[in-house]
């Protein structure tokens, strides 16, 4: 069955059918979804959705864009924020992984510092808890394989969303990294990661929706739901001359193997 590795179904774009919706994952041939956090807030949702859904897992972790609140909360006696991620990763058994974290220059919301301080704080987290995590990334690309070439052998990643080179994704492939691929690579202009999907071997493809983001064609610009991962399959299986039930059958595979759900 389909396995969404990044989803956001606590945004408000999923308030007026939420329930109806994730109801009808199985009937969609969607089998397991895990829901990623960004902020502080939207982390606490994601692991209480994890919690009524039986099919939903949890990845705790603050976005590049909203660092600013673990900043923010640093103090002598300690930081909150950091502190609850750590304990509900440890404690709570739906959360499979950190994220997303990592590094964004395109808006810059936050200071290229404060970013790497608390990827490298998040990292570390994954480390010592060992558990994979999702790496966010955006025209931020010297400074994410830098930065991940320190962690490789430590640490499994996701490159969640991957928009850059095939060649710089062959350097995360030698470093054993995994790669999230969505809609984009269904669109017509998505050919920098339509030659990725080529290049890049099946046992590190997962596939994602980073839904109510980026759906797929025929679906592009219209809110994205984990169901409409069918038309990525079919599309990475035409790029790699397989059958779409090879491709989901593989990612789910692989999928279970990353978040240690085997």
């Amino acid at each position: 069955m389909i396995f969404d590795t990044h989803a956001h179904y606590n945004d408000k774009q999923f308030d007026a059918d939420r329930d109806e919706l994730l109801s009808s994952m199985s009937e969609q041939n969607v089998g397991t979804i895990v829901n990623v956090g960004a902020s502080f807030e939207d982390c606490k949702n994601g692991v209480a959705l994890a919690k009524k859904y039986p099919f939903v897992y949890a990845a705790v972790g603050l976005h590049p864009d909203d660092v600013g609140e673990l900043e923010a909360a640093e103090s002598e006696s300690g930081n909150a924020i950091y502190k609850w991620i750590r304990e509900t990763a440890v404690i709570e058994p739906k959360v499979v992984a950190i994220g997303e974290i990592g590094l964004d220059y395109h808006w810059n919301v936050e200071a290229h510092d404060i970013q790497e301080k608390w990827f490298r704080r998040q990292l570390d987290l994954a480390e010592e808890l060992n558990l994979p995590v999702s790496v966010h990334s955006r025209d931020a690309a010297e400074d994410t394989l830098r930065i991940l070439k320190e962690y490789a052998g430590r640490i499994t990643a996701v490159m969640h969303c991957y928009s850059y080179s095939p060649e710089l994704a062959e350097e995360y492939v030698k470093l054993g990294y995994y790669f999230g691929i969505g809609g984009v690579v269904t669109f017509k202009n998505g050919k920098k990661l339509k030659r990725t999907a080529e290049v890049v071997p099946m046992d590190r493809i997962l596939l994602e929706t980073d839904c109510p983001y980026l759906a797929p064609d025929p679906y592009r610009g219209k809110r994205n739901q984990s169901g409409y991962i069918d038309y990525v399959a079919a599309e990475i299986a035409r790029l790699k001359g397989l059958t779409k039930e090879d491709v989901i059958a593989v990612t789910e595979a692989n999928a279970k193997r990353f978040f240690g759900l085997e």
